[in-house]
């Protein structure tokens, strides 16, 4: 107890009088009768970021797990029963616009991180209290510790904003290097994470390195919040600067210093992680009543030489890595283009996930992300539980132990992407039997309908009829191929069918398919994998 000072004592004791008040900031005064803080220390991103490299040098030690035994008892159930109080929320009367709210840490959150406030350049952590958080009065959560830490952290919306920041949350870190935002639509879905190190590498085991600290920046009167991290795990070590503004979606420009303790082969850099169960492309008989089950229905890609690329996604039959080998990309996402509530039916707002666009900045010396691949890891799931598509850049070189990476980039969470393109755009894809009503079906072959929409298609001159130019890995497409106006009167919306005769082989057909009309390409590409049954 000696290195903690216990701000409401103070505020009871001689420190309460004028003089003493006097000698607090404003800030101190306000948390002084919610919060409790260690001595300051003096606080920059260069000196966290020497901390890193320091730490990089000797052994891993890892998070802190305090009392287990208790810990492991707080289920979810009893987890769900413990709740903020509102009134000690981290400028909840400022200085900085958007309080911050804690989680407390649970069986499925035993790692504790320390949360820090930065004001002036110096630093104070935050002291875990009981008193911060209303819980039932037999809660086994009253066993833990003084000072025992936090599961992570939210921000509310502004104290001035429309919505009452005490009931709704913009962004959220919690359990390793996770982080999620609301978006443009205000609703929580894919999480974004701060690295994603040997992701479905067959010879080493996917590593999860921790934020283990924070620190809040008090940013008085600003209209961002502005926080550092600290990362770790057994093969790296990274300081971190997130600055977060809230507006039409909330948009968070990244910067990293990553330094290595150990080699990794793949080095996942802007990493996105999400859920696709199910769609109107492919879902088992009777699977679930719902039509639609996914918090993303496809990756979108702006390539470096300009070219605009749509993956929908899958739920493979065993894990599968498609890599898009690229120089420099522009940007890339996982996105939930149907935004049809009928088309999901569900109370959890499916039709109102965010979308999540990873825009590349260029380095100190104007470079960019050079050569690589994005990266998109598909995992078999049965329900909507399991966290299974992870989208990310993977330099094109494996990551080698003491190296240093310093990067920038920007998270967009949106409804869409943040740059449009004006060509029509992959809405739709959908299988069935392939051959004709009537006449006997071909076995093996599998039918595909896939609709375009917008961009030049809706200004096609009357009675003109696009191109389809399609490929495959392997297989033959039948001469049965059409591409017509969806009839539904809706303008510049097209489709494209083609039946597929696979061949036999182990490995799934790679498609692409996009429309042209005189020489000009009038849609981004369709990219699929398909699966033969």
């Amino acid at each position: 107890m000696s290195d903690m000072v216990d701000r409401r004592t103070l505020l009871k004791g001689a420190a309460a009088t004028a003089a003493g008040l006097a000698a607090l900031s404003d800030f101190e005064a306000k948390a002084a009768e919610a919060l409790r803080f260690t001595e300051p220390v003096a606080f920059s991103y260069d000196g966290l970021k020497a901390r890193a490299k320091d730490m990089a040098r000797s052994a891993y030690v890892g998070p802190a797990h305090p009392a287990p035994q208790v810990v492991q008892k707080i289920n979810y159930e009893e987890w769900g029963k413990i709740t903020f109080r509102t009134d000690h929320a981290l400028f909840a009367d400022g200085p900085g616009r958007f309080p911050v709210e804690f989680f407390h840490l649970g069986l499925f959150f035993q790692k504790a991180v320390d949360l820090h406030v930065i004001e002036g350049g110096q630093s104070r952590k935050i002291i875990y209290d009981q008193s911060y958080f209303d819980m039932p009065a037999d809660s086994v959560a009253r066993q833990m510790p003084e000072g025992a830490g936090f599961a992570g952290f939210r921000i509310q919306e502004s104290r001035d904003g429309a919505l009452d920041w005490h009931k709704n949350d913009w962004v959220a870190f919690l359990g390793a290097a996770y982080f999620r935002s609301i978006g443009e639509l205000r609703q929580y879905g894919l999480s974004a994470r701060g690295i994603a190190l040997n992701v479905a590498v067959d010879d080493h085991p996917e590593e999860f390195p921790d934020f283990t600290n924070f620190f809040i920046d008090s940013n008085e009167g600003a209209d961002s919040v502005t926080l550092y991290a600290l990362m770790e795990g057994p093969s790296i070590v990274g300081a971190y600067r997130f600055i977060m503004k809230r507006g039409k979606g909330v948009v968070m420009d990244i910067d990293s210093s990553l330094f290595m303790r150990a080699p990794v082969s793949r080095f996942g850099i802007g990493a996105l992680t999400s859920m696709y169960w199910f769609s109107e492309t492919k879902k088992e008989t009777a699977i679930d009543w719902r039509p639609e089950v996914h918090d993303s229905d496809g990756l979108a890609m702006w390539s470096g030489n300009g070219e605009r690329l749509w993956r929908p996604l899958n739920n493979p039959p065993r894990i599968m890595v498609s890599a898009f080998s690229d120089n420099n990309p522009r940007g890339f996402g996982l996105l939930q283009r149907d935004r049809v509530f009928d088309h999901y039916l569900d109370g959890v707002n499916y039709d109102r996930r965010p979308s999540l666009w990873v825009e590349p900045l260029p380095g100190p010396q104007g470079e960019g992300w050079g050569k690589g691949a994005i990266q998109l890891c598909e995992i078999p799931t049965d329900d909507e539980i399991h966290d299974n598509v992870v989208a990310m850049w993977v330099p094109e070189k494996p990551i080698p132990a003491n190296a240093q990476i310093d990067l920038s980039y920007r998270l967009h969470w949106l409804a869409d992407e943040p740059y449009p393109s004006k060509l029509g755009r992959c809405v739709a894809t959908r299988l069935g039997r392939g051959g004709q009503a009537g006449l006997p079906r071909p076995p093996g072959v599998r039918k595909f309908m896939v609709e375009f929409l917008g961009g030049p298609l809706a200004s096609l001159p009357y009675g003109a009829v696009p191109e389809p130019v399609l490929s495959a890995s392997r297989g033959s497409f039948s001469t049965y191929k059409l591409v017509e106006a969806v009839p539904d009167d809706v303008p510049g919306h097209w489709r494209v069918q083609f039946d597929l005769d696979p061949v036999s082989g182990p490995d799934p057909v790679e498609l692409r398919c996009f429309l042209q009309a005189n020489g000009e390409t009038l849609t981004e590409t369709w990219m699929f994998q398909y699966h033969p049954f």
